[in-house]
């Protein structure tokens, strides 16, 4: 199947997702909390799943399924092909009535993403990617930063990524540091070129940046763990050793002064 096939197939996926999401934003949706301290759900959370479920795996039978609303099973590490997907990636602000949550959806193969959609409805922002296609904004080609010193460089973190205790020598790179709750969103506007880099340090959900990771990669920039290792995906344990995105020189810069 090309891989531009599968991404016309998420495009539409992904429109989908946010008309039903932005029928329960600023409603009374019934929430609650997932065990083990995972964070918040909601109604409008497992309708989109319920409907990426059905709709992309008919339409690509013998692709596996991995998301973050879906109980997961050992099914998918048999499958080439498998579908990464967070139907609300940003909970707590679409609980919060923030705008700034997102669908992301992925698929990898053999542990590489290959099509990749990350939209914001209510932003009206459409990233999507195909490996060797190059990545878009709402059909508009992207480019990383081309910054070139880390001194000033827009980061986008939590503020615990920049504890002294992760650093060398508790040597903080001298950052402006960034924030949005949506891990898809932070990789996606690095991607546009709107901040120099992103970071993660503690364990990722595989669902939170796979799409994000092949936007930054397709419009030029560099991705790795926090080991500076490429990410791989469809993991049994579909977890990573966090994420570090931008172009290269900033991505280079802050991998050489972790801790």
């Amino acid at each position: 199947m090309p891989v531009t096939d599968d991404l016309a197939l998420l495009t539409d996926a992904a429109l989908e997702a946010g008309k039903i999401a932005t029928r329960y934003f600023r409603t009374t949706a019934h929430r609650w909390d997932k065990p083990g301290g995972q964070g918040p759900v909601t109604e409008a959370d497992l309708e989109v799943d319920l409907m990426l479920r059905k709709e992309l795996t008919a339409a690509r039978a013998g692709y596996g399924w991995l998301s973050e609303e879906t109980e997961d099973t050992p099914d998918r590490l048999q499958a080439e092909h498998v579908f990464i997907v967070d139907p609300i990636d940003g909970t707590r602000s679409f609980i919060e009535g923030s705008t700034t949550w997102a669908h992301s959806l992925a698929i990898a193969r053999d542990g590489r993403v290959q099509a990749a959609v990350v939209y914001l409805p209510l932003r009206d922002k459409l990233y999507a990617a195909a490996l060797g296609h190059g990545a878009t904004l709402n059909d508009a080609p992207l480019t990383v930063s081309p910054r070139d010193q880390i001194e000033g460089a827009t980061v986008l973190a939590a503020r615990p990524n920049l504890d002294p205790s992760r650093w060398l020598n508790a040597d903080v790179p001298p950052i402006t540091r960034k924030f949005r709750s949506s891990l898809a969103y932070r990789m996606s506007l690095v991607g546009e070129g709107r901040f120099d880099a992103m970071m993660s340090l503690h364990p990722t959900w595989e669902w939170d940046v796979a799409a994000g990771s092949l936007i930054v990669e397709e419009a030029g920039g560099t991705v790795s763990d926090r080991t500076n290792q490429p990410p791989r995906f469809n993991n049994p344990t579909p977890r990573l050793s966090g994420m570090i995105a931008g172009g290269r020189f900033i991505h280079d810069a802050l991998m050489s002064r972790l801790a």
